[in-house]
């Protein structure tokens, strides 16, 4: 039997899996493409998704993340992709980072996951806790990026 641990990285890991095979299926042309009725656009939810884990490991742990410089600008809550600049990683550059995260997360936390911290503003204080929040936030933006998908769809169809 599993633990619940494995569980956790194999839940992760399956909903990444369904991430990157919707950003795959989207393609590069449509990722920065907002259509009408969203805020945001495809490549917007991705790098959100990969922030925001990190975000709340170090807001929990006060420990140094592997986030890269400026992604909290460009995908951090109340962003848009109005931020972005040149610097602003490329659509191939945000799915390879999103591929190598879960193992890394296992890699680095996989035996750190019910040390016990003064608690988030949601009362998580273990990083089991952070990791179950951020799947399901996770499970929102595959969501988000399932209905930007059709509605650019339909957007062309009209057009078309």
């Amino acid at each position: 039997m599993q633990t619940r641990h494995e569980v956790l990285f194999n839940q992760l890991e399956a909903y990444r899996s369904e991430l990157l095979e919707l950003a795959e299926a989207a393609g590069e042309d449509a990722a920065d493409r907002i259509p009408d009725g969203f805020a945001n656009n495809i490549r917007w939810n991705l790098g959100h998704v990969f922030t925001d884990q990190y975000l709340w490991i170090r807001a929990l742990t006060k420990e140094e993340v592997p986030l890269p410089p400026g992604f909290p600008a460009w995908f951090g809550y109340g962003t848009n992709p109005s931020r972005f600049t040149a610097e602003t990683p490329s659509y191939g550059q945000l799915l390879e980072l999103l591929r190598q995260q879960p193992l890394q997360l296992r890699e680095r936390y996989g035996d750190r996951l019910e040390e016990s911290y003064p608690p988030t503003e949601m009362g998580m204080h273990t990083i089991e806790q952070v990791l179950v929040r951020t799947i399901f936030h996770e499970g929102l933006h595959i969501g988000a990026v399932q209905a930007i998908r059709r509605q650019l769809n339909r957007q062309a169809a009209n057009a078309g």
